[in-house]
């Protein structure tokens, strides 16, 4: 028996880049942050350099081990990205060329090892053959640009039924193939609406330069509508009958949707004024970076 949540024993190196991003919003948008704050976060992004390279749990949590998670390494790039930036806005004193080294040389660790050239994916640990829809945030956090080449593969292969090796089924997208293990447990599970969300906001951006795409999020985000319930609420996961499945009501979920919707609502809006012009919408996560 175990009481509470066994992922406090795990290592899960992502949470860097999440609060990095939230900080760079929030002194953008919200109050400047204090140099005493900014102390707190120069130690911590000082770890970020020198622990990057460590295997961790990932954002999944997952109880198979530890591995190379690219996902771990994409957002470990957001916190010495956005640290970077934070530094150069407001002129805190940091290691500049420390930095710069350290989010250069993740960029490149996750483009060399990331990336299956077999699979022309972004794959789910270092070189690795299963995909995972946490791929889908590169574009998201401006790591790659919606339209890259690797990107559009990588949303090609996600696109592809499990039993193509892909993660859509029927529209819905299922986080990772369950099938191979990595996560240590045992059965199958359901998509994952949050994950399902993630797609919409992919195809979205990338129908700044590929209008299809729009459509293929406009139709994906509408099924969604339907997966709710009375009160326009989701569980974590969608069961292969269309029920709630996992944590209910799921905050992670909802942000999603939030990012999705807002996201889509301006790219469909730039289409009715001028269907030759794309402006890219804004985003939740980093938007406006400078």
């Amino acid at each position: 028996m175990r009481i509470g949540n066994g992922a406090v024993h795990q290592l899960q190196l992502d949470i860097y880049g999440e609060l990095m991003d939230s900080v760079y919003l929030f002194n953008k948008h919200g109050s400047p942050i204090s140099y005493d704050t900014w102390l707190h976060l120069r130690e911590l992004l000082h770890y970020v350099c020198d622990n990057w390279k460590r295997e961790d749990e990932g954002i999944w949590e997952v109880r198979g081990g530890r591995q190379q998670f690219v996902f771990s390494k994409l957002m470990c790039w957001v916190a010495m990205d956005r640290g970077l930036r934070l530094a150069e806005q407001r002129s805190f004193p940091t290691d500049w060329e420390h930095w710069r080294s350290s989010r250069d040389q993740i960029f490149e660790a996750i483009m060399e090892h990331g990336w299956s050239s077999q699979r022309q994916s972004f794959v789910e640990v270092f070189d690795g053959e299963w995909l995972d829809a946490s791929s889908l945030l590169m574009p998201l956090v401006f790591f790659v640009a919606p339209s890259d080449p690797r990107m559009l593969k990588t949303l090609e292969a996600i696109r592809k039924p499990p039993d193509q090796g892909g993660l859509v089924s029927d529209g819905l997208v299922y986080r990772y193939n369950a099938s191979h293990g990595i996560d240590g447990l045992h059965g199958d599970e359901g998509t994952f609406n949050m994950c399902t969300f993630w797609l919409v906001e992919a195809l979205t951006r990338a129908g700044w330069t590929k209008p299809e795409m729009l459509d293929d999020a406009r139709l994906t985000f509408e099924r969604m509508l339907g997966y709710a319930n009375h009160l326009g609420l989701y569980a974590e996961q969608t069961g292969l009958r269309g029920e709630a499945l996992g944590n209910f009501p799921q905050a992670f979920t909802h942000l999603a949707v939030i990012s999705a919707a807002v996201n889509l609502d301006s790219a469909l809006g730039s289409e009715r004024n001028d269907p030759g012009l794309w402006a890219a919408p804004p985003s939740v996560s980093g938007q406006g970076l400078e």
